[in-house]
């Protein structure tokens, strides 16, 4: 049976975003998700209070133990906090995980704009992840802190995309959501081709933990079998329903609904 992930992130205490995300959307969408938990966070709708690293060498048994046993039919990776953290990550993966596809979500800034990424994490983040990348899901503002590139509409969009292609990964999906219009627009790049998916834009302050689950519900479609645009397509689905029935949780950038039920005859089987 195939739809196993592996999940290497950190630990989201306001049940919003990370670990927690990324199991239930893998869950919700048939998947079976596995865990490397590479921080604890105390967090909340208003942000980030404090993290709480966890040792490199008993990330990299996680992923080890699992991928030993369980298996893996795709690997999302989230928050790698450091240096120390993205280069074991890397070399686990590098040795132990050998043509399983990576979503690599490169988490750089959380909700509240606290950058989690120092400038030499950045640099290693390039260097050890995104050539291992099956789909790297940057943001906007992740894509102009990678690339140099200011992202601020659909062309500097597709340039970012390009330059991360071009640092290895081998397909990019960079993400509208943080440019302003009444529609969103996600530019999915691969080889030579580029593909849009636009969707509306939901007035709610409700969207904590949107890119951890974006990135998990692609990954979860990978790991049942579906190509690339497949995944994306249903993950962006999913999201879309999950933002539109959020439970209105916190007084700040409250959670989606991760158990919403999605109208399967919009999905691509």
């Amino acid at each position: 049976m195939k739809g196993k992930v592996l999940v290497i992130a950190g630990s989201d205490s306001g049940g919003g975003a990370g670990i927690q995300a990324d199991i239930k959307t893998i869950n919700a969408l048939g998947g079976f998700a596995a865990t490397s938990i590479t921080a604890l966070t105390a967090q909340n709708t208003l942000g980030v209070h404090e993290i709480y690293p966890v040792e490199v060498s008993f990330i990299a048994k996680q992923m080890v133990v699992v991928l030993d046993d369980i298996g893996a039919d795709c690997i999302k990776t989230g928050m790698l906090h450091n240096i120390d953290v993205i280069n074991v990550v890397a070399d686990t993966i590098e040795k132990n995980a050998e043509g399983i596809p990576l979503v690599a979500d490169p988490v750089m800034m959380a909700k509240g704009g606290a950058i989690l990424l120092d400038e030499e994490s950045s640099s290693t983040l390039i260097k050890r992840i995104i050539p291992l990348a099956s789909v790297l899901t940057p943001n906007a503002p992740e894509a102009s802190m990678l690339t140099g590139i200011e992202v601020i509409d659909v062309n500097s969009q597709k340039k970012a995309g390009e330059a991360l292609l071009k640092m290895g990964a081998k397909a990019v999906l960079v993400k509208g959501a943080h440019i302003q219009g009444t529609m969103i627009n996600d530019l999915l790049l691969m080889d030579d081709s580029v593909i849009p998916f636009t969707g509306p834009r939901i007035n709610t302050l409700h969207t904590h933990g949107t890119g951890c689950t974006l990135a998990s519900a692609i990954a979860a479609g990978l790991a049942k079998g579906d190509d690339l645009v497949r995944a994306v397509t249903n993950a962006r689905l999913y999201l879309l329903a999950a933002i539109t029935t959020a439970p209105g949780f916190g007084s700040g950038h409250g959670p989606v609904n991760h158990s919403v039920t999605v109208d399967m005859k919009r999905i691509i089987t």
